[in-house]
């Protein structure tokens, strides 16, 4: 007991220590308007996760991250982002700017803690509504058939997030008592919901563990960084428990075309270890790499971001938190191309503005299924009396969509001012290079990213070359 009782003073005293020094050197914020992107510098007292916090408040403001310069040299860090608007431009907006230096001014980054090892939490009920998470194998028509099971439950679905990768989906779902407006707190009707919807994620599997659905006991931060975890923690589960190959796939894939080139190696000299990834560029890439890194235990030490024209290039100095060797460089090859490209959206975009109301989700991915339509990706949004909802489809068999009539009949059934069919720009699904570069080309690129980078660290003094 003494032994627990000093071991804990001492913890305690460490992070006293640390909100002092935090509060002595609060962060600061810089934004340089001068130059052709919008600059802004980030300097602060150094903690585990600060970086991904970072990163999250620019993707969260609707940011593109073009340039990162990443330093840090264990007790300080220095961030410099050049950024733009989702339009390509200088960030004009006094009031953008004003959110910026105010969401990463001082008090305004919580500087927590590694997160706890994931654990298998799954559902929350809040004070307004209660959160839902589902993981499973996915199939056509599974969404149609979890939105019906909620509006029989007189579930009110106020807000979704739906990703699919290598066959398996993972969701966050939001919903309110469609009676009372507020959350679901009988425990009796919670586990209806829960039995149901892992009797539906299941489909024909006889396997119990390959689907899940319940009530998590903490409140959900961020979804995008929780369905990061949710996907990793069950393709990791998957694979320890001898899986039906998810991974092998997916690394099997990666001669081919459109697949992202991440290569991990040792900086002995240093003490590091060297990360490159290469990829198609898209929106919250960095959020994503960054992500992982930080959800596997790496530290992010230094580190260059090229994002412009169609391709990006990252270059990551890590350590593991413990300092240990921390997982395998397949491990981390295997998590960061996974993540990169779990968040590439697949198929037709279609967004559905209208009045919300209960049944309504189960009632549009049901046509939607009628019509040979499957969704890869889901975003759903409730703004006061609105829904604003975001939907990836391909047909049933996981291609494009190539049947236009089936397009337009959704859309009839639906009604054509409330369904709007958005034609993006098609990019790899896979969110790899547009066409495979030989060896050749990915030793040069490696080496213009390592050339900038080492002459940035060179130029703050943290390294005695660049050569």
């Amino acid at each position: 007991m003494a032994c627990g009782s000093r071991s804990r003073r001492t913890s305690e005293t460490v992070d006293e220590y640390e909100k002092l020094v935090l509060r002595m050197n609060p962060p600061r914020v810089t934004v340089d308007n001068d130059s052709d992107m919008t600059a802004t510098l980030v300097d602060s007292a150094n903690k585990y996760g600060t970086l991904l916090e970072v990163v999250q408040v620019l993707t969260d403001l609707k940011l593109t991250i073009n340039r990162a310069y990443i330093s840090s040299d264990g007790e300080w860090f220095m961030d410099v982002f050049h950024v733009v608007d989702q339009d390509g431009n200088k960030l004009y907006d006094g009031q953008v700017i004003d959110r910026i230096e105010q969401s990463l001014g001082a008090g305004s980054l919580s500087f927590r803690g590694p997160p706890e090892r994931l654990v298998a939490v799954e559902a929350e009920a809040e004070e307004a509504q209660t959160t839902i998470e589902l993981v499973g194998r996915d199939r056509p028509g599974l969404l149609s058939e979890v939105f019906a099971v909620l509006a029989d439950l007189r579930c009110n679905v106020v807000a979704s997030e739906v990703w699919t990768h290598d066959g398996r989906v993972a969701a966050l779902v939001h919903v309110t008592d469609a009676d009372t407006l507020g959350a679901i707190d009988d425990p009796a009707r919670l586990d209806t919901v829960k039995r149901l919807l892992r009797h539906v994620l299941r489909g024909s599997s006889r396997d119990k563990t390959a689907a899940r659905a319940a009530v998590s006991s903490a409140r959900v931060e961020h979804a995008p960084r929780r369905l990061h975890q949710m996907m990793q923690a069950d393709r990791s589960a998957r694979r320890e428990g001898g899986g039906d190959g998810e991974g092998e796939r997916e690394r099997g894939e990666a001669s081919g075309n459109g697949v992202p080139v991440v290569a991990v190696e040792d900086c002995a000299e240093r003490g590091y270890t060297l990360v490159n990834v290469r990829c198609r560029d898209r929106p919250k890439l960095l959020f994503d790499t960054v992500c992982t890194l930080t959800d596997m235990q790496y530290v992010v030490f230094h580190g260059t971001v090229i994002a412009e024209g169609s391709e990006a290039y990252q270059e990551y100095y890590i350590r593991h938190l413990d300092d240990s060797s921390g997982e395998d460089r397949d491990r981390l090859c295997r998590g960061l191309e996974a993540a990169i490209q779990r968040r590439c959206t697949e198929g037709l975009r279609l967004e559905l503005r209208c009045e919300d109301r209960v049944g309504l989700l189960s009632d549009v991915t049901r046509i939607f299924r009628e019509h040979g339509l499957s969704v890869t990706h889901a975003e759903v949004e409730t703004r006061g009396a609105r829904a604003a909802n975001v939907f990836y489809v391909v047909d049933a068999s996981g291609e494009p969509v190539q049947a236009q009539a089936a397009v337009d009949a959704v859309r009839a059934e639906i009604g054509e001012q409330v369904l709007l069919l958005v034609r993006e720009q098609q990019q790899d699904a896979a969110g790899g290079p547009k066409s495979p570069a030989g060896a050749g080309g990915r030793r040069s690129l490696g080496n213009m990213i390592r050339s900038r980078s080492e002459k940035f660290l060179y130029n703050l003094g943290l390294i005695r070359s660049c050569s």
